[in-house]
């Protein structure tokens, strides 16, 4: 077999919130519906319905005086330190997010410069050949980041590449609206390193989607539920059923498609990391996948589950539960050398994208 340029990861990190924020802490809000009416449940009755829907219990806020792109910076530090490489020898920084740095007075999204920009300044990496940039592509984006390095090292353009994930969520969610409490912070890094192989190893094969023509707005931005409750303020809205019913769909097609792209078996993948979205929702999502093996019964311990305490952080999710996993901090779940493990996401666009990894 010849020998290829294969992209491996050379290093993880994350930075997670410190500060805890637990369903309870929801009792004292006010909860509207779409139209502006006040919702005629109690509050404990709307978090109890929650929590059975999405397995929410608690999730991590970031503390005010920080931002995206602060925690973007501290899990990519983590990232290099693990990895043991010089700074110097990046050859790219991709940051993916969707709101820039939104600070705790000021509800603004401030992208100027970029957040890459900003990560590579607060590293201190000097090379002006470290190219920094970011990408916005919905809960997929730190995944199609690292698609997109994937291209970068396999054609020779680069050799090694930082790519994070961060988002701070809270500030973009509307207190009055139940979904609210989906919505946390965090943020996650690998790198990259280019590897000359005769056998496949690393990123093996990767597929992404985009259904914007009718499914566009199943996630988008509009005004508080509470009338004038935030004048001209906008958050983050869903359409969690739809959205629920379209990834069900179309989720495990696409696992199933990228797996064909490399003549892989549903078998021997030993993990399925899954954008962290909505407990139930990925639950159906694998079985969905299994069934179209033909397969009845899902292994307990394929699909490493964050959700329940970290809450849905976007782009941040994926990196974070890989980088738990590699350090040992999962119970149950490890991966070893040679492990085939699927990454998959779906979010905002309607975006999906899905990679299939084989551990050094």
């Amino acid at each position: 077999m010849k020998e290829a340029i294969y992209s491996i990861i050379k290093g993880t990190g994350n930075y997670i919130p410190t500060e805890s924020i637990r369903n309870e802490d929801f009792l004292s809000n006010e909860f509207y519906e779409a139209n502006g009416t006040k919702i005629n449940k109690s509050n404990k009755e709307i978090i109890d319905k929650f929590r059975e829907i999405t397995t929410i219990s608690e999730r991590r806020y970031v503390t005010s005086d920080l931002v995206t792109s602060d925690i973007a910076y501290f899990a990519g530090l983590d990232a290099l330190n693990k990895s043991m490489i010089d700074k110097e020898e990046l050859d790219y920084i991709i940051v993916a997010h969707n709101f820039g740095d939104v600070r705790a007075d000021n509800s603004r999204s401030d992208f100027v410069p970029s957040l890459a920009a900003r990560v590579k300044h607060k590293l201190g990496i000097n090379n002006p050949e470290t190219v920094a940039y970011d990408i916005a592509f919905g809960c997929p984006g730190w995944l199609q980041a690292v698609i997109q390095a994937d291209y970068f090292i396999r054609s020779g353009d680069a050799k090694k590449a930082l790519v994070i994930g961060a988002e701070v969520l809270s500030r973009v969610s509307d207190p009055h609206d139940r979904d609210s409490m989906i919505y946390a912070d965090g943020a996650g890094a690998v790198i990259l390193e280019g590897k000359t192989s005769e056998e496949p190893i690393g990123i093996l094969a990767h597929k992404s989607r985009s259904d914007t023509l009718i499914h566009s707005q199943m996630l988008y931005m509009d005004h508080s539920y509470k009338a004038n409750g935030h004048s001209n303020q906008i958050f983050l809205k869903m359409n969690g059923r739809k959205l629920y019913q379209y990834a069900l769909n179309t989720v495990p097609k696409a696992i199933q498609s990228c797996l064909e792209k490399s003549n892989t078996h549903l078998r021997e993948v030993k993990k399925v990391l899954i954008h962290q979205a909505n407990g139930k929702m990925d639950d159906a999502i694998i079985k969905r996948l299994f069934s179209l093996y033909n397969i009845n019964e899902v292994p307990e311990d394929i699909m490493p589950m964050t959700i329940a305490w970290l809450g849905n952080s976007s782009v941040a999710t994926l990196p974070t539960l890989l980088d738990l996993i590699l350090n040992a901090k999962m119970d149950i779940h490890q991966i070893e050398s040679g492990d085939k493990i699927v990454f998959a996401s779906v979010g905002a666009g309607m975006n999906i994208n899905t990679m299939l990894y084989k551990m050094v």
